[in-house]
Order: structure tokens, then C-alpha cells, then sequence
């Protein structure tokens, strides 16, 4: 039989039959008319960021998912249903991507659940509290579709630094532990809460004051206060106050991480594993001196929002704030090294003002969550930024810049200000130490150098001792 006489078969006028076929008829016409439906998202990349304080997966593809996601207990899961979108053999690598030292993902799932839609199962190791979110295309990146774990019962970061020797509560310098020698793997968590206050021991005390007296500064004050009465027993005792020298701590930032890789040197060396090292190699350093603990800001490659990383240092009471960074600028030929301080009245070159704007872009790039973001703490920092930590800050900036510049040339022989938005703690002074032009193909050489690193390390070990003795750390209350 023909075709035609198929699909067309005589009906009689007004017959049920006929006006079935012509509604089905009217509907492939609408269809046909109608625009088409969009082609399926596509995952461009994939990744896994593993961290101390939460876990992040990135999903970066090439326009604006839609998802829903749930949390099942017993044992612990988070479902992620993502809809427009297809199983592809990026997606299904997501299932590489995790680590088996990942500390809150056990393995995930990936799998097409329905039509058009791809569902996620993150199989966990503890409960935890999702964040999911979207970031719209920035610098070289696409649209992510972002997923942060953290856990619902923060670790105890200080417990975890005891238990690696690298945080004491008997007021005397931890033990050199593997940890603190530069190495790939990461240290542990930081701390969330300040240490006690206790005191220190009578030769740490000696060698405290003969470090100050060699740099030619007058040494530390004897940070007396009155202890705690003794037994009844001895009545006379409680006449006699006691040295005490308190723990200084020093909060280094090595800038960027994660999404976020910082600049990027002409033979393709990133920026936030360059800092990351050398803030390895300084930690070690400092932690040689005596009655010093260093606490970094990020031990690994993660991304730190800008203003949480001034969080941290101030939950710790921190003495100094260095944050650690590799120029980079639009001419290639722009090179040494220089120290910034924060500005509340305008940066002191433009700049320094183009370096503070491309800096405070790191929150964008590396990706935070809007909806949590505290934007009233972020006001007060400000606010409360002080002309006397911007003095503090001069005065550590100056000592610094002249250490480094006995190793390198200096971009600028004066320290410079601009508003980064990582040194506006109000109570710490805080320097951004460029140390040197990752653009610039030499001091890209010299950045990845061990040798050249070491001399960082070593030189602003120095400036940070050369501040300590012209500025002693004063007595702080015993905290309880």
C-alpha cells in the first residue's frame, strides 16, 4: 500500500476517529513551530578540593545549572540531582577525582536518573553542612556549579596541633616535628580559638633576651604578672612575682589556592604554589626562634576567602600578619621586590592601587558563597582599622623590606599602601609581601629556585626579629 494511504485515510465527516487525527495533527504542527529545546549543559572540568576545614568540588560547564540536593542519614549522603544535563566521560571522571585521605568524602557516585537529569551521590565519612552554589564566569573560568562540605562538628584545630607537637600549652616552643620542615604534604588544621596563657621556662627566657640583645635592640620587658596564690602553706610565696614570657604568634598567608591560582609566570609556573612553599620554608624558620609558633592561613591547595583568613589570624590572637605573593603586572619587564601596608586614605602610587584591586579580586575568582558571607564583620574590620596598626604595620614593613632588599633588587625603596583586603585586621600589624615578579621571566626562574626561596624565608625571618627588637611583644592578659 502506498504511503499516502497510510498516514491519510478516508473519515467520514464529524467521525470521532477524524477528530482525533487532526488534534494530534494541530499538536506536530505547534511542535514544529515552536523552538526547540536546548541542547544538553556541558561539564567542561572537573575538580576536588580537599581542606581542613571543608571539602570543595567544582563543576565548571558551559552555562547556568539547575539543582536540588538532599542530605541522607545512616549512613551519611548527600544527593545532588542536576537537571539539563547528560552523563559524559568528564562527569563520570568525578569519580577519580577523590582522594582516599579525602577527610569528608568517601567516594561519590555519578549516574543518569532520569531523563536529562544527572543525579550525584557523595558518599561521606561524616555528617556534614553543604553549601551549593553557582559563580558566573571570571577571569579564565566558566560557569561552576560549586559544592562545599563542611563538617557539622568543626575539629578542634588547636587539639590537632598539640597532638602534632606543633602547638603547646606549657608556654615553651614546640618540638621541631616533621611537619614543620617544607614538605608536600599538608600540616594540620589551624587553630580556632586562642591558647592559654602560661609561662615559660627560665632558659627560654635567656635565650629570648641574648636573640633581641645580638640584634642590637634592647631586650623584651619582663612581662610580669602576678600568679596565681600558691598553697596556704606558703604565705610568702604569693610576695614574689614570677617572669613570664608569653608565646609570640605569627600568622602567614600564602595568597591565593584552589580555584584560585594567583598569577601565572611565563613558563607557566602558578603563583599560589609558589607562596605555598615559601611560606613552608618561613614557617620552619620562625619556629627555630625562641617562644615563636606560626600558624598558616592555608597548608595545602585550597582556596581561604580573603576575610576569613583575617578571621583566623585574630581567633588566634596573632602578633603579625604577613601575607605572602608574586607580582605580576601587564609589562613583562617589571621586576623586584616590595612590602605593602594597608591605606585608609588611598593607595601611595597607582600602582600599588592596581595591585590592591587585583588582589582583592581573589574572593571572586577563587569562589565564596554571597549568601553566607558576613558582609557586617567584613564593615567592621574596616571601620576599625586603626592609624596605630597602620604604624605598627610601617614600622614591620620597613624592617622587612630591608632584609629582602639584600637579596633582590626592590621594586620601590620605600614601603608602600594601598586598601588589601587582607590586612585590615584592626589589632595586627599586617604587611603583603611581594617577592618578586612571577610576569617577569627571570625572577620567575629565581621564584622557582629552593635556594632563592630559602632566601625569602631567611630574609624576612630577619625583619620580622629586627621589628621584635625595636618593638618587644607586650604582656598580654592570661586567658582562661
Amino acid at each position: 500500500m502506498p504511503q499516502s494511504s497510510r498516514l491519510l485515510p478516508v473519515l467520514t465527516p464529524g467521525s470521532p476517529r477524524r477528530r482525533t487525527l487532526l488534534k494530534a495533527g494541530g499538536t506536530l504542527l505547534l511542535s514544529v513551530m515552536s523552538p526547540l529545546p536546548a541542547s544538553a549543559a556541558q561539564i567542561l572540568a572537573v575538580r576536588v578540593w580537599p581542606a581542613p576545614d571543608y571539602t570543595r568540588v567544582t563543576l565548571e560547564n558551559d552555562s547556568n545549572l539547575k539543582t536540588e540536593h538532599f542530605l541522607v542519614p545512616d549512613p551519611p549522603r548527600l544527593v545532588v540531582d542536576i537537571e539539563g544535563l547528560g552523563l559524559s566521560s568528564t562527569l563520570k571522571s568525578l569519580v577519580a577525582k577523590v582522594e582516599a585521605n579525602d577527610p569528608y568524602i568517601k567516594q561519590v557516585r555519578v549516574g543518569q536518573n532520569r531523563p536529562n537529569v544527572v543525579r550525584l551521590v557523595f558518599d561521606l565519612k561524616e555528617e556534614v553542612k553543604p553549601q551549593v552554589f553557582t559563580l558566573e564566569p571570571v577571569a579564565g573560568y566558566q560557569h561552576r556549579l560549586i559544592f562545599d562540605l563542611y563538617p557539622t562538628k568543626p575539629v578542634d584545630p588547636i587539639a590537632a596541633m598539640i597532638e602534632k607537637g606543633e602547638w603547646t600549652v606549657d608556654g615553651t616552643p614546640a618540638a621541631p616535628t616533621a611537619s614543620a620542615a617544607v614538605s608536600a604534604n599538608p600540616s594540620s588544621p589551624l587553630p580556632a580559638s586562642p591558647p592559654a596563657q602560661t609561662e615559660a621556662a627560665p632558659d627560654a627566657i635567656a635565650k629570648l633576651e641574648a636573640e633581641m640583645s645580638a640584634l642590637g635592640g634592647t631586650p623584651p620587658p619582663q612581662a610580669v604578672q602576678p600568679t596565681p596564690a600558691p598553697a596556704r602553706s606558703h604565705p610568702k610565696a604569693a610576695q614574689l612575682p614570677q617572669k613570664v614570657v608569653r608565646m609570640v604568634t605569627i600568622a602567614l598567608d600564602p595568597g591565593h589556592g584552589g580555584e584560585d591560582p594567583g598569577a601565572i609566570g611565563a613558563t607557566g609556573a602558578y603563583e599560589k604554589d609558589i607562596v605555598l612553599s615559601v611560606a613552608k620554608r618561613l614557617k620552619a624558620k620562625l619556629e627555630q626562634l625562641p617562644n615563636t609558633r606560626v600558624m598558616l592561613t592555608r597548608d595545602g591547595d585550597y582556596f581561604v576567602p580573603l576575610g576569613q583568613r583575617v578571621q583566623k589570624a585574630r581567633k588566634v590572637q596573632a602578633d603579625l600578619f604577613v601575607s605572602i605573593h608574586a607580582d605580576a603586572f601587564v609589562s613583562p619587564t617589571a621586576r623586584g621586590s616590595s612590602v605593602f601596608v594597608l591605606s585608609e586614605k588611598g593607595a601611595s602610587s597607582s600602582a600599588a592601587r592596581w595591585l590592591a584591586n587585583d588582589q582583592n579580586k581573589a574572593d571572586l575568582i577563587g569562589g565564596t558563597n554571597i549568601a553566607t558571607q558576613d558582609k557586617q564583620l567584613a564593615s567592621v574590620l574596616f571601620d576599625l582599622s586603626t592609624t596605630a596598626q597602620i604604624n605598627d604595620s610601617l614600622k614591620l614593613g620597613k624592617a622587612v623590606l630591608r632584609e629582602i632588599g639584600s637579596i633582590n633588587r626592590l621594586h620601590k625603596n620605600a614601603v608602600e599602601q594601598a586598601g588589601f583586603a587582607v590586612l585590615k585586621a584592626p589589632d595586627i600589624p599586617s604587611i603583603l609581601v611581594e617577592t618578586a615578579f612571577i610576569s617577569n621571566r627571570e625572577e620567575e626562574a629565581k621564584l622557582r629556585d629552593e635556594g632563592y626561596q630559602n632566601q625569602l624565608a631567611e630574609a624576612i625571618t630577619n625583619g620580622i626579629k629586627r621589628y621584635f627588637a625595636d618593638n618587644p611583644p607586650m604582656a598580654k592578659s592570661r586567658i582562661t
